[in-house]
């Protein structure tokens, strides 16, 4: 019962604390671009962090990489929920891709767009186009970039098919992929499939009986000898096909 009882103190306050940085950052995100630019990226991702605690999840970074991850890099990810697009910002130092739709949520989509975040429509040939355009000037500029090669929040199980702009950009730039393995213990509870809502989600998040999230981090891999994107990518799912049989099934 005291457990209990701290937990959800720990919880009303962690709440408090999101909503009041919440809302000066909201504010912040009005300001001419000129003011917000130099810092908001940073303040985002506080942001993603204190999102995280006030959805009360375990949050637990495995690092499995044998050899130091390099300074730049496109970090990809598998997409099994929603909660990846706060946990993975709060981890990592990137802009991420996220889908048109985000733009439009109220506040957090103010936020995000001051933020650098990277949009796209996904069934939007001419859009994808421009997004991997808007990653590359990211890249050029010296910043890391992350992004769903599935395409798409398709639940626990690997996609059949890899997108292959996070590959094409590598072998373009010989920036190496960051691959991270996304594992929640309670699959069921967070895996997003329809006809649930991101509200939905997160009271699923908040009330699970087992909060941890891993995220596998394993060694980059590099672009060299590479020049086929679409072999890149099939390269790479197979990889994670073998994560997928070593920590799903």
């Amino acid at each position: 019962m005291l457990a209990l009882a701290l937990k959800i103190l720990w919880l009303a306050w962690s709440w408090i604390e999101l909503v009041v940085f919440t809302l000066i950052l909201y504010i912040w995100a009005w300001l001419p671009t000129h003011l917000t630019k130099p810092y908001f990226h940073k303040f985002f991702r506080i942001w993603c962090s204190l999102f995280v605690r006030a959805l009360g999840v375990d949050l637990r970074l495995h690092q499995k990489n044998k050899f130091p991850l390099p300074k730049q890099y496109i970090l990809i990810a598998n997409h099994p929920s929603a909660f990846e697009d706060v946990g993975i910002p709060a981890l990592f130092d990137v802009y991420p891709l996220a889908k048109e739709g985000v733009k439009s949520w109220w506040i957090a989509g103010r936020i995000n767009i001051a933020a650098g975040t990277i949009f796209v429509k996904r069934k939007d040939r001419a859009s994808r186009r421009d997004a991997v355009e808007l990653m590359m000037e990211k890249l050029q500029q010296g910043q890391n970039i992350a992004l769903f090669p599935e395409g798409g929040c398709f639940g626990r199980r690997i996609h059949e098919v890899f997108q292959a702009g996070a590959f094409d950009l590598s072998i373009r730039t010989g920036i190496p992929i960051i691959p991270v393995f996304i594992n929640y213990e309670a699959q069921d509870v967070f895996e997003w499939t329809a006809p649930h809502t991101l509200i939905d989600k997160m009271w699923h998040f908040m009330s699970s009986p087992n909060d941890h999230a891993n995220f596998i981090v394993f060694d980059a891999i590099s672009p060299e000898g590479q020049t086929d994107k679409f072999k890149f990518a099939e390269e790479v799912r197979q990889q994670y096909l073998v994560w997928q049989a070593k920590y799903l099934d």
